[in-house]
């Protein structure tokens, strides 16, 4: 088992289960850049290892459909053509986010719960689990040497708000059979008791329809269906009408409606200029923005930046969704924003508005029961998550040479007896920025970081080819370093420093660019440095006429 992703982070879940000549792939997601990834669009996990084994590749099994398992497809898809496998909404998902990546042809087969798929020396079955999306399953993976089980990510919610209670049943069926190896969600790992269920916040959302008096607005993740429908249900019951913002909103629901997977009459969908002919009372908005992302609806409504709507006075915002570990302070700034507006704003700090979907540490522990696994090794979570997992599965009776927290990349063999940790493959992330496919990497981003802390300072040098001699003064631009008209002795400084410092060269005979070029950059990077206290980018130019 190689994890290549999801392990130590939220987020670009993916992993390897290799048996001889034989590979499956458990999910292929994605995850959003941290801050100092400037300029970065998305995180994917490194598939060096499935490129140079691809003809092992057996296919890709996903466990449903949110964007930290299926994000990354696009782009995996673009090295690997292998089959994808997984359920109706999740591969309906997956073939919307292709429609923009034009010319990826892929290999789709639809899974419902309880089928078992033969790939290689693997049997891969189905079993329904609750999670906030509908269609979220787990895996058995029966194996040459025992059954490996993969819970994906879910909770143990007796009374979900839509679809089925999850199949204990057929966990406990595994865990009598014998169950090899647990590989368990982690991201609650640390929360005490049970996750509060989905329908709790349908009820939370009849009290503050039947308070409000003017505009509704509620931002989820659009892929969070459960809870678009609890939202759809509650306005229906209170005559308001749904009006939809955001693009990854509206195909969300387009999707599940096509489905069959979202209940909404076409009479309680409304567009950005029917709302003119309602009163406010009637309106409830679905928006995207839960997380604070600057292009999203919520946060084009609260900037005034959106073409249709704007948040204003006596409107109830309710964001319903916690935010993920690193945006706080993006979802904190809007909601300062929000009540600037004059808005109301109900948050999960505030009210149940939001319930996690993944299991807590009493659900952890009735699924590593049920399961009884030899060997356990937790995933889809941050260290502290795994850490806190791995000492309750020793609580629950597994030996703890028999646990194993993992790290990305790294390999743990099993066989019938004894589990090792051992070895390491190529892993790590690959940076998405625009249609570039790990073209970034550390250099560009250190490159970023200094242009957005420091600035740039371009110094353009004119010689004669023949002398090497200057054919006129050097040309200085800075952009982001001092604001020129009123640095004029600096400028007029480190112009005289190239002066002389290309008459030293000359005169010593270094009349290669590369020699020039170093020289003009050391010299002013310190001169700068000595009288601002600043280190801009320095690139010089050096033109031979």
């Amino acid at each position: 088992m190689i994890p290549l992703g999801g392990i130590g982070e939220i987020g670009k879940n993916m992993t390897v289960i290799e048996f001889e000549n034989d590979i499956i792939v458990i999910d292929a997601g994605m995850m959003f850049p941290r801050e100092e990834m400037l300029g970065v669009d998305y995180v994917i996990a490194d598939t060096a290892y499935l490129q140079k084994n691809v003809q092992k590749i057996k296919g890709i099994f996903f466990t449903h459909g949110h964007e930290d398992h299926i994000g990354g497809v696009p782009y995996v898809l673009q090295s690997l053509n292998v089959p994808l496998y997984g359920s109706t909404l999740t591969m309906a998902l997956i073939e919307a986010k292709l429609t923009e990546h034009p010319g990826i042809e892929p290999d789709i087969h639809v899974v419902k719960n309880g089928d078992k798929v033969k790939a290689g020396v693997f049997t891969i079955e189905y079993i329904h689990v609750s999670h906030s999306i509908d269609d979220a399953m787990a895996l058995a993976i029966t194996t040459p040497i025992g059954v490996l089980v993969h819970t994906g990510d879910f909770k143990i919610d007796l009374t979900p708000a839509c679809g089925e209670v999850m199949e204990l049943s057929r966990f406990a069926e595994l865990g009598k059979r014998g169950v090899l190896a647990l590989m368990s969600d982690s991201t609650n790992a640390e929360r005490l008791g049970f996750t509060m269920s989905e329908s709790q916040v349908g009820e939370t959302f009849v009290n503050y329809f039947r308070q409000a008096k003017g505009r509704i607005i509620v931002a989820s993740f659009a892929s969070n269906v459960h809870r678009l429908q609890q939202v759809i249900d509650v306005a229906r019951i209170f005559n308001r009408k749904i009006c939809l913002s955001g693009r990854s909103m509206i195909k969300i629901v387009n999707v599940t409606r096509e489905l069959g997977y979202l209940n909404v009459d076409d009479d309680m969908l409304v567009s950005f200029d029917e709302l003119k002919k309602l009163r406010d009372n009637q309106v409830v908005i679905l928006t995207t923005g839960s997380q604070g992302e600057t292009m999203s609806g919520l946060v084009r409504m609260a900037t005034g930046q959106h073409a249709k709507l704007s948040v204003k006075e006596g409107d109830l915002v309710i964001i319903s969704a916690s935010p993920i570990p690193g945006n706080e302070r993006y979802v904190s700034d809007v909601i300062n924003m929000l009540y600037r507006k004059g808005a109301s704003v109900i948050n999960d700090s505030v009210d149940m508005v939001h319930v996690s979907g993944h299991a807590c540490e009493e659900e952890l522990k009735l699924m590593l029961s049920l399961v009884k696994p030899k060997f356990f090794i937790p995933v889809h979570g941050e260290y502290r998550h795994l850490y806190k997992h791995a000492a309750l599965a020793e609580k629950m009776g597994i030996k703890k040479k028999n646990i194993f927290i993992p790290e990305i990349g790294s390999v743990i063999e099993l066989n019938r007896k004894v589990g090792v940790q051992k070895d390491t493959v190529q892993s790590g992330s690959v940076l998405i920025d625009g249609l570039g496919v790990g073209d970034v990497g550390n250099v560009v981003l250190r490159d970023r970081k200094q242009l957005s802390s420091d600035g740039l300072f371009i110094i353009v040098v004119t010689t004669s080819s023949e002398t090497g001699e200057l054919l006129a003064a050097p040309d200085i631009v800075s952009r982001g370093f001092v604001y020129m008209k009123e640095s004029e002795d600096l400028l007029d400084h480190a112009r005289d420093l190239v002066i002389d410092i290309v008459a030293h060269c000359n005169a010593n005979g270094l009349s290669d660019w590369s020699t020039l070029k170093s020289s003009i950059k050391k010299e002013i990077s310190n001169y700068l440095y000595d009288m601002t206290q600043r280190s801009p980018m320095i690139l010089p130019i050096i033109i031979e006429v």
